[in-house]
């Protein structure tokens, strides 16, 4: 067991294969956020207004479900967590995941992939979701390729 965990959702695979990168580079268990009904393409066309994630992004009380939500979190300081930037913040799923554990006294450290956007509001919006006491720091986006050792620096 390890203080670190890398939990991530990653709807086409990208954000997968950085956290899995992640994990290994930083000695850190990792744990994927799947959810209970998997995306589809057209669910993911951010052009069509009616598109499952488009819906769900324009409404701040929408909370996928989370198909296995059991990991525990109380074993973990370091929770470093992975998401596609969707609509420049994280996808609704990281929300349902943020909320459905407790965080206080821990540290969580942002990732994310991203097609040609940053951060944007991510932090601002996830920090209001856990306990006062839970750190969110922005760590960096992965979208170039990237070493292990400097993967090593970027998140300490």
């Amino acid at each position: 067991m390890t203080n670190k965990l890398v939990a991530y959702f990653s709807a086409t695979g990208t954000t997968r294969q950085k956290a899995q990168q992640l994990a290994g580079a930083l000695g850190a268990d990792v744990y994927e956020i799947v959810p209970k009904q998997p995306y589809t393409n057209a669910d993911l066309n951010w052009m069509d207004k009616t598109s499952r994630s488009s819906l769900e992004m324009n409404d701040p009380d929408s909370r996928p479900e989370i198909a296995d939500n059991a990991i525990d979190v109380s074993r973990y300081d370091t929770v470093y967590v992975g998401f596609p930037i969707w609509w420049y913040v994280a996808p609704r799923i990281i929300e349902t995941f943020l909320e459905a554990h407790d965080f206080a006294g821990k540290r969580i450290v942002l990732f994310a992939t991203s097609g040609g956007s940053g951060f944007g509001q991510a932090v601002d919006e996830l920090k209001p979701l856990v306990a006062a006491s839970t750190t969110i720091e922005e760590g960096a986006l992965l979208n170039a390729p990237v070493s292990d050792e400097k993967l090593k620096v970027l998140f300490k």
